[in-house]
Formats: structure tokens, sequence, C-alpha cells
């Protein structure tokens, strides 16, 4: 190849290198990149929230299992036909409501016999008395023997002790024949009926006739760790504890008890102790049998400060949050946490509760940054970007019940100082 041929390639590759150039810088993706570059060097756009002071429950929480208040089995006392049976199943019946019936002809003959037996010996015992008078005053003027009057009255006290037996008899005849009526022994509802109208019921029936329930009020066990023993104790001393039982979100509280025991001893084999609440249950929200996350309010914390759970992160020093200075300016400040959820956090040490904090916007946040700051619940556009065209107000961040932006921790760039 001849040096000018040489001279001609180079230029033809110097050319399709400039074209390719030249088509990067001026592409529409490539300008916008440029663009983002170019913003980037300016302030840090974040939204805020602003910290405050407010009474916080302490929670200890626990799973437990919904336990009827009272629960009895209605067992027949007699045996007998069933003649009639006075409930539905499921229905909630009242103390002393008639469940059913039992043949009551047996029994009925049977106290009958008891009244008549007393009755006879009522009448034998008046005429007992009577001579007893008549021997006794012959006695008295020598007119009889003391001996018949001595007997008369052994016969006088015999009559009496058996008209005593025979009222007793009659008292257990009348008992009997009313556990022909079966009737409730505590107020709640109903099960499902053990046994149907006209069979032969037996007191050995295990199953009973039915199954009554007390579940207004209701009771729920549930076990703590031993190590929170003690802290329960001094706050059970002071006054009542309350109890919330906690939906299947594990976040809405279904009902509101309060603990009513500590039990006396621990389990060994969990190392836990088991505590008991009682809970109205007016919405029958709780069933027997059910599993139940419950939390245990122990204290509460007054006017303690507290910020968006999303505030708060993570650096080698431990927990740190980003306060909007003056002039817009972050600033690191480093906190204790005594307790989070998933949407506030209390703070116990750090902070005055007066700051404004940031909480969304960490990716390029470093201390000592501009900032660019959108309040939490208000349109945020940053700065050098063209604002987007949306309608009904799309773009605003949506914020949680707690009142928080709803928004994701992005991480952050710099280190805690």
């Amino acid at each position: 190849m001849t040096r000018r041929q040489i001279q001609i390639s180079i230029a033809a590759v110097l050319i399709l290198v400039a074209g390719a150039v030249a088509m990067f810088w001026t592409s529409p993706q490539q300008q916008s990149q440029r663009g983002r570059f170019r913003n980037a060097e300016g302030p840090v756009p974040v939204l805020v929230a602003q910290a405050s002071r407010q009474d916080v429950p302490v929670y200890l929480d626990g799973v437990g299992t919904a336990k009827a208040l009272n629960t009895v089995i209605v067992r027949p006392q007699v045996e007998g036909k069933l003649i009639s049976v006075n409930f539905k199943e499921g229905q909630d019946v009242e103390k002393g409501f008639v469940l059913a019936r039992i043949d009551p002809a047996t029994f009925q003959a049977l106290y009958d016999q008891a009244v008549a037996k007393t009755a006879q010996d009522t009448a034998q015992l008046a005429n007992a008395r009577v001579d007893f008078e008549r021997y006794k005053r012959l006695a008295d003027t020598n007119a009889g023997s003391r001996q018949q009057a001595d007997t008369q009255a052994a016969t006088v006290a015999q009559f009496e002790a058996q008209v005593k037996l025979d009222q007793a008899a009659a008292e257990n005849a009348k008992a009997i024949l009313g556990y022909t009526t079966v009737v409730a022994p505590i107020s709640g509802r109903t099960g499902i009926r053990q046994v149907d109208e006209g069979n032969i019921v037996q007191t050995s029936d295990t199953g009973g006739i039915v199954t009554i329930t007390q579940i207004k009020p209701i009771s729920v066990l549930f076990s703590v760790p031993q190590q929170d023993v003690s802290r329960i104790n001094t706050a059970f001393a002071k006054g009542a504890l309350n109890v919330e039982a906690l939906g299947p979100d594990n976040k809405s509280v279904i009902d509101k008890g309060t603990l009513t025991v500590v039990d006396n001893q621990v389990d060994a084999t969990t190392g836990t102790v088991r505590l008991k609440a009682d809970f109205p249950n007016a919405e029958l929200q709780l069933w027997p049998g059910q599993f139940v996350n419950v939390r245990l309010v122990i204290d509460t914390l007054k006017q303690a400060v507290v910020v968006a759970t999303a505030a708060v992160q993570r650096g080698p020093n431990g927990p740190f949050v980003y306060v909007v200075a003056d002039g817009d300016k972050a600033q690191i400040k480093n906190v204790t946490v005594a307790q989070q959820d998933d949407t506030r956090a209390v703070v116990s040490s750090g902070l005055e509760g007066t700051e404004r904090v940031v909480t969304s916007g960490f990716v390029r946040l470093t201390d000592g940054a501009q900032l660019a700051v959108g309040e939490a619940g208000a349109p945020s556009v940053p700065l050098g970007v063209d604002r987007p065209r949306r309608r009904g107000g799309e773009g605003t961040p949506q914020v949680r019940s707690g009142g928080q932006p709803q928004t994701r921790t992005e991480g952050t760039s710099s280190t805690a100082r």
C-alpha cells in the first residue's frame, strides 16, 4: 500500500469517528443525561416532616388463645325420656332458661309418695302427743303410771324423728323431680345439640345435651418472656393494665380489655410466663380457641420526641437523622431510638422535638448539603427538572394514616459523623 492510500484510510476513519461523536452529543437521550448530570450539582430535593412531642404507649407483644370465660357441658341429672328440646343451636340463653324437659311421670309419683308418707306420720305424731298429755296429767295426780307417761313421751319423740325423715325424703324427691326440667346454669351461647327429642338420656352421657360457652366477656391467655415479668409486676401493682387484641393485619385493634392474672410460675421449658386478660367482646370479634395477637400496655412515655420511622438512618456510629438547619442545609444528628414501629420512632436523645427531619431523598444527601425542601404530603419537584404535566394533582406523595409520607428509603451516600 502506498503512502497516499494510508493517508486516505486514516482520513476516512477520522471522519467516521467525528460523525459518531456528533450523533452521540446531539441525541435526545444524551441531552437528557447531560441535563440530569448538571442538575446533580444543584440542591438536593428532599421531603421533610416535623418532629413532635407526644404521649407514646409502651407495648409488650404476645400471642395468645381466646378462651371462653366459662364453659359448661349440660348433662341430665336424672335418667328418662327427653320429651322436649326448647333451644336452637347457637342461641344466646340467659341463666335459668329451660333448655329441655325429661318425662317427669315416675319422679312425680315418687314425690307424691313421699308427701303422703309425711302426712301419715304427721297424723300419728299428733295422736301420740295427745296421748302423752293425757298420761302426763294422770301421772301428776297419781291416777296413772309414771312409766306409762314416759313411754308415751318416747313414742312422741320417735314420731317427730320419723316426720323429719319423711320431710327430707319429700324434699329429695322434689329436687329429683326438678331435675327433669333442664335449665341453663350460666348465661352464654349454646353449641351443637348432642341428643334429639325422644331419646333416653342418662347421667353417664359424656357429651351431655349441649355445651354452653360464655363469650361475652371472654378471656385471652397469652405468654411473655420471663425477662419482662418484673416490669409487668411493677406496672400491675400500680393499677389495672390495658391489653389490646389485634386483628389479622396485626395493626388494627379489634377489642380492648384488662389484665386480670399473672401466672405464679415460669414455664421452665419455654422460659415464658402466662398472663390472662378479659375482654368485653361486645362485637364477638374473639372466639374460643382462636389464636390472637395481643399487646400489653405497661407504660406511657410522656411528651416523648417522635419522628417518622423513614427519617431514621443507620450508620457506623448508630442511628442518625438529617435535620434541616438554617439556610435549608442538611445537618446530621446522632440519635438514640427508644422504640419504633412501621410509622413512627421514639427518640430518647439527640432531638428537641422542634426540628424538621428528612424522610425521603437520601441518594445524594451529605452533611451540609444544600436542600430543596418539600413538605411531606405536598408535591415536590426537583430543581432543574421540568415539572411533569399531570392532571388531578398527580405526583403528590401518599400519606399514611400516621401522617407520614409513604415513601421508600433509598439509602444514604454518606457516613454519619
